[in-house]
């Protein structure tokens, strides 16, 4: 089973871009894009109604902003919008489903950099996110996260550590909720297949980083470790285009 995760930064302006070409060629049986920026009418229909594919979508009540959706073969057997945190849940920033041998999380994690408010925004949801996963580990539950984190775990993991040391991303105190995450009893699945530098998943577009690698790997699948035997890649798939995030994934054994 191969999961795909992309931040395609507006589905509409990815699809002008060639999302659907892409998407075929993929070859993934669940593909999760996050800041969609769009209600569902205004996706257009060759994405909504992919043959032998099912599409889920949880869109912000302000229009133009945020948005996760779900592409997947695979029917699951519950899907849920949103953490059922209202504060959260109106800008449309959680999918969560149910398959037969784990919980999914599509997420797009808040961005706390525009100013200390959203910061605050971004640190309570990550902290009533953590709780969520503790109750799935009480309960035995399987799960994978996967999306814009918003965070650069470490310094291997930022192209600039230095510079960005308290820049909204980068700070200790996001970096300690990975931490805390990992401690929990998940595993960065990129890490696990992959140590080298210079593997990031996000650029600046007004500095056009991208063509320096001047990037932050801030997208993410986490799986819990009931999971980790069953892992057999994960990769960044630095090379495609379309978005000022490349997409991410993982391929699992069952």
């Amino acid at each position: 089973m191969k999961i795909i995760s992309w931040n395609i930064n507006g589905i509409r302006a990815a699809h002008k871009k060639g999302f659907l070409d892409w998407f075929q060629k993929a070859n993934a049986e669940i593909v999760c894009v996050q800041e969609t920026k769009a209600q569902l009418e205004q996706i257009p229909t060759d994405l909504t109604e992919i043959e032998n594919f099912t599409f889920y979508n949880n869109s912000a009540e302000r229009k133009g902003y945020s948005g996760v959706a779900t592409i997947t073969s695979i029917v699951p057997t519950e899907t849920t919008n949103g953490l059922g945190i209202e504060k959260f849940d109106i800008e449309g920033r959680v999918l969560k489903h149910k398959f037969d041998n784990f919980f999914l999380y599509n997420i797009y994690f808040p961005n706390g950099k525009a100013k200390k408010e959203r910061l605050d925004y971004k640190m309570e949801f990550y902290e009533e996110f953590l709780k969520i996963l503790e109750n799935h580990k009480k309960n035995g539950e399987e799960v994978v996260i996967c999306g814009d984190v918003n965070t650069a775990h470490k310094e291997i993991d930022i192209a600039r550590p230095t510079e960005n040391s308290k820049v909204s991303g980068f700070l200790p105190m996001e970096r300690e909720w990975i931490d805390r995450l990992l401690a929990l009893g998940f595993v960065d699945s990129f890490r696990l297949f992959n140590q080298e530098p210079n593997q990031y998943t996000w650029w600046d577009v007004f500095t056009r980083a991208r063509e320096r690698n001047v990037g932050w790997r801030i997208d993410y699948f986490f799986v819990s470790k009931g999971l980790k035997d069953n892992l057999s890649n994960a990769f960044i798939l630095q090379d495609v285009m379309g978005s000022d995030h490349c997409p991410v994934g993982i391929e699992l054994k069952f």
